[in-house]
């Protein structure tokens, strides 16, 4: 589990949607409501919710990637019901919410799919060229191997006895290098 450090509303940088949703609680007691109000925040990478809008610190946080989010009517059996959604990733946790209104959880689940497609999109380049040196390395030292792989299976002659130091197989028509 990634740790993501705790952070005042304020501080949560590029904030997407944020607002009130009524989020389920994984245990909630025999007296406890099953749904609290909290002040949902969704920035590039993470979802925070917290107490209220003015708390300082988050009662939660998770990494959206991998996440997907979709609307879950399912999840009430009130008037309410149309307001559901939830967020689902194989493995981890299913987050579930209310919003105020059906098309308030239907943006709630545009934004975070949109966000999702744009995580994707965004890592894609980031990667290659992050990795573009040992990509290369590695294409360039393929090609070697593939190279002399296919000179030695094409080879009609036994293979070249090597002195018992060298590693290096000599080619037909290269000269074997001389130290």
């Amino acid at each position: 589990l990634e740790e993501i450090t705790p952070k005042p509303v304020q501080d949560t940088g590029n904030i997407l949607k944020q607002g009130y949703l009524e989020k389920r609680c994984r245990e909630h007691s025999f007296f406890g409501s099953e749904w609290q109000k909290r002040w949902c925040v969704l920035n590039r990478r993470t979802f925070y919710y917290y107490a209220n809008e003015k708390s300082k610190q988050p009662k939660g946080n998770f990494s959206i990637e991998h996440y997907s989010a979709r609307l879950a009517f399912h999840l009430r059996k009130d008037s309410r019901k149309k307001c559901c959604f939830e967020l689902i990733c194989p493995g981890k946790r299913t987050y579930e919410f209310t919003a105020p209104s059906p098309a308030e959880a239907e943006d709630w689940v545009d934004q975070i799919q949109f966000l999702l497609k744009d995580l994707t999109s965004l890592t894609i380049p980031y990667d290659e060229e992050d990795e573009e040196e040992p990509y290369n390395d590695v294409d360039s030292s393929d090609s070697v191997n593939t190279t002399s792989h296919n000179t030695t299976l094409n080879q009609d002659e036994p293979n070249v006895e090597m002195e018992e130091d060298d590693i290096y197989e000599v080619l037909p028509g290269e000269q074997p290098n001389k130290r």
